[in-house]
């Protein structure tokens, strides 16, 4: 397992986030590249995070200055990433490599592969950096579909 290691400026994001939504947080990440503010939740705690519609969330928010997500703990690192990637739904996970130069290649829908990479590729950031922090991974990688209709050699040529 990665060793998450939280600065000043992270607890107290942490302490305002909690008293905000009544969620417990673990980690919180600055992205100052997407400006925003990502907290890894204790499970069971989604709901008081996000509150009614939102409310919650939208709340803190507002007070913090800067767009908040969220993504739920797990002790099962292929849960964990799942979370990550939310509300894309993963369909298969690969890891390859030892501990530690780990990488985990994802699979998702064609439907669901613009959510999973975000605008930009903040939500592979998120998962890349995340996956980093909490269970040691050195990268994440979105798989890339083969096309099924066309022989191989001609795929390469696309």
């Amino acid at each position: 397992m990665g060793e998450v290691i939280l600065t000043e400026d992270c607890m107290r994001l942490i302490s305002q986030f909690e008293s905000l939504t009544g969620a417990g947080s673990r980690d919180c990440v600055m992205d100052e590249r997407n400006a925003r503010l990502i907290f890894v939740i204790n499970p069971g705690d989604m709901g008081l995070a996000i509150g009614k519609k939102g409310a919650s969330i939208k709340k803190a928010s507002e007070v913090m200055g800067k767009k908040i997500e969220v993504v739920e703990y797990n002790n099962n690192v292929e849960q964990f990433i799942r979370n990550c990637f939310l509300p894309a739904q993963v369909t298969s996970l690969l890891f390859e490599g030892e501990p530690g130069e780990q990488t985990v290649q994802v699979e998702v829908s064609d439907a669901d592969r613009g959510i999973a990479i975000g605008k930009d590729g903040k939500n592979i950031f998120k998962a890349k950096k995340l996956s980093q922090r909490h269970y040691d991974i050195a990268d994440v990688q979105i798989l890339q579909k083969e096309m099924d209709d066309q022989p191989a050699d001609e795929q390469s040529q696309l």
